[in-house]
């Protein structure tokens, strides 16, 4: 396979991330197709066609349904609202395509289910916008757990926080209703940190959590008096039991002054500690219980060429991988999986396990009873 066509959907925040990621994999890395950005799609037409030319489109379109059915399409990049996932991941399938398809899934638990069989029987390759899991410095904390650096794990600690609701006067939008955003924070940010807890801890057991709406709600335009009601949570808390007996607990915020991208977690095990957090994503710090007492202490892991795949990007330490870096990784990711026949990670049915926690969460926390997943 010299080449794949792409099709993106959204020109927004994340089909611009998805469209430099396309644009970059092939130089970056040498060992997938080389990605043909064919078909951009957004409306009106003529943002479309403004995005095709300054993103480097073949052709722009308003309808997703022709992207969906066009033949030189082989890949759907789908970063659309939120409301809009479960009908193009359905169509994208049914014609036979492999789905990139940003988080969540759907805006229910059900309907991600629903696509996660779907993508099982169509035999094409799906992957899940959690691009937090592809740092390097995440990858290495992985490897460090696997090998036994920290001993035992018995406990996980983490936040996920960011300030872009934090102001009471925010005007209302799409993001405040159940039926066009799903969940709140926890389907914006939550689902980020579940991602981490999994992958480094394994999968959750049960859960029980609390889960707030901070500001009631909205004006409907700036200087509006009149309000709208917000039906999503602020911020949402959980203890959790994993499958292997370990503790953790987890807190998210979309109402956190000064919080940019705080995704901060603590892995606890018998012989040491490792810590991370996202707004200095190039660090990982290790903490390790030998040597004499007086010398013992944090270190910082500063991320280069010895974690791979940092040096496809750069090849000195200190230099810095950044946010679209990570989703270029993960573009690799999906087109590898593709060439060698295999389940890309996170797949719809991983990212379903992960999204699963969330609605747990929230579920939880309506009732104030303890979920079992």
């Amino acid at each position: 396979m010299d080449s794949i066509g792409i099709g993106l959907i959204g020109t927004g925040f994340m089909g611009k991330c998805h469209a430099l990621a396309y644009g970059a994999v092939k130089a970056v890395f040498g060992d997938v197709p080389r990605p043909r950005l064919e078909v951009l799609c957004d409306v009106p037409q003529d943002k479309a066609v403004e995005f095709k030319d300054q993103l480097g489109f073949a052709r722009a379109t308003d309808s997703w349904e022709d992207l969906i059915r066009d033949s030189r399409v082989d890949i759907v990049c789908i970063t659309t609202p939120n409301k809009a996932h479960k009908e193009m991941a359905t169509a994208a399938l049914a014609a036979g395509k492999h789905v990139h398809l940003e988080k969540p899934m759907a805006l229910t638990l059900e309907d991600a289910q629903a696509l996660t069989l779907q993508a099982e029987k169509a035999g094409v390759r799906t992957i899940v916008g959690y691009n937090y899991l592809h740092n390097p410095a995440i990858t290495h904390a992985r490897k460090l757990i696997a090998e036994g650096a920290i001993g035992r794990i018995v406990h996980f600690r983490g936040m996920v926080d960011e300030d872009y609701q934090a102001d009471p006067d925010l005007a209302w939008t799409w993001r405040a209703t159940t039926a066009d955003a799903g969940l709140g924070t926890l389907g914006d940010l939550g689902c980020h940190l579940v991602s981490l807890a999994t992958e480094l801890v394994g999968p959750v057991e049960s859960l029980i959590a609390e889960t707030r709406t901070v500001h009631q709600t909205r004006p409907l335009g700036e200087g509006s008096l009149e309000r709208r009601a917000v039906e999503n949570e602020d911020i949402a808390s959980a203890l959790l039991t994993f499958e292997n007996g370990v503790h953790g607990i987890i807190s998210t915020s979309r109402s956190a002054w000064g919080r940019k991208s705080y995704i901060a977690f603590e892995v606890h095990g018998t012989k040491g500690m490792i810590t991370f957090d996202q707004e200095r994503m190039n660090e990982l710090r290790l903490y390790q219980n030998h040597g004499p007492a007086a010398e013992q202490g944090f270190k910082t892991l500063l991320t280069g060429p010895a974690h791979p795949p940092y040096g496809a990007f750069v090849p000195a330490a200190g230099h810095q991988l950044g946010f679209n870096d990570l989703k270029v990784i993960e573009a690799r990711e999906l087109l590898r999986a593709i060439v060698e026949g295999r389940a890309a990670q996170p797949s719809f049915a991983d990212a379903y396990h992960f999204e699963a926690v969330i609605h747990a969460i929230a579920r939880s926390g309506q009732t104030g009873t303890r979920i079992h997943l």
